[in-house]
């Protein structure tokens, strides 16, 4: 009898195995890992935040960066340098480099709010991270930001959320070194 129940949850846990190696092969095609994460998770976006009253999560798998004075409940992991560009700059800035990462969309943008947000998906297993931005101006030809990275998958994200947000940060002063 016990051989039988090991033969059969082995035979279930291949035919699983299985199943995940095609969805993650699909990846966001019709029937791929996006579609399963989706079912069984929901939306892949956490939707939106507000930085001025957003409280940090429990879990060890997000990251943020913000200023002191617009993050009032939340204690950042670092806070965002001032740029030498306006803030519409910074802006384009930003969506430019949210989409040289493969695999990350653009799910919402809110033109006087200043404030968009991107899905970014974690290169090996696909999850779905939610990325809120909000650009600051700091006066003329000045601007800041503040960015929040939120897995929605999993208890903790090995720093890839720390790492996304640390390398966008790398390559907007970049950009913005350049000027406007």
């Amino acid at each position: 009898m016990a051989r039988t129940v090991f033969a059969v949850a082995g035979a279930l846990g291949a035919v699983l195995a299985a199943g995940l190696a095609v969805a993650l092969a699909r990846g966001s095609e019709p029937g791929g890992i996006d579609d399963v994460y989706h079912a069984v998770f929901g939306a892949p976006d956490l939707g939106p935040v507000e930085f001025e009253t957003m409280e940090r999560r429990s879990r060890p798998n997000d990251a943020l960066a913000c200023p002191a004075e617009l993050c009032r409940k939340a204690r950042p992991d670092l806070v965002p340098p001032v740029f030498p560009v306006p803030g519409e700059r910074l802006r384009a800035i930003v969506a430019e480099v949210a989409m040289e990462d493969s695999d990350t969309q653009i799910v919402y943008s809110a033109r006087w709010e200043e404030q968009d947000r991107y899905v970014a998906r974690t290169r090996l297993m696909r999850f779905p991270d939610t990325v809120s931005v909000r650009i600051l101006g700091q006066g003329e030809d000045r601007s800041t930001l503040a960015l929040y990275s939120r897995s929605q998958i999993g208890y903790s994200d090995w720093g890839v959320n720390r790492k996304r947000i640390d390398r966008w940060l790398a390559r907007i002063g970049e950009i913005a070194a350049k000027g406007p």
